[in-house]
């Protein structure tokens, strides 16, 4: 499994388990498909995203104007959490490598305006990591 295709499975897996709390491990298996084998980025991806979700919703929280996490589609809110995750904390993936895949998610399950979204919070919490 490449890791674009981790990371749409990653979305999909934060999104159920953000809609149905469902425990990460079989939101994955539900993610997958039946062809496919859980990679170890796959895993890390909702793992990590998980594991810093406090912090991850704290910097999306700074960087929204007028608006709030809560009010936020569920689709963006878990491009959003992954792709922060990824900037954050792997570091062998390239910030505008992030933001491509994250804008593309957004676009793809969320429609256009997603991407414009998405892109704009990501640029403020992109400067807040960088300083």
């Amino acid at each position: 499994m490449n890791r674009r295709l981790a990371r749409l499975r990653a979305v999909q897996a934060l999104f159920q388990i953000d809609v149905t709390e469902a425990e990460w491990k079989i939101a994955i298996e539900n993610a997958i498909e039946e062809e496919e084998k859980i990679s170890p980025f796959l895993e890390t991806s909702v793992t990590g995203t998980l594991e810093h979700q406090t912090e991850i919703d704290s910097l999306i929280n700074e960087s929204l104007e007028n608006w709030s996490l809560e009010r936020m589609g569920n689709v963006d809110r878990a491009v959003l959490r992954l792709a922060i995750h990824e900037m954050k904390y792997i570091e062998d993936i390239p910030p505008n490598v992030t933001f491509n895949e994250a804008i593309e998610l957004g676009k793809a399950f969320g429609g256009e305006e997603s991407g414009k979204f998405i892109n704009g919070v990501l640029s403020k919490i992109k400067n807040k990591i960088e300083k």
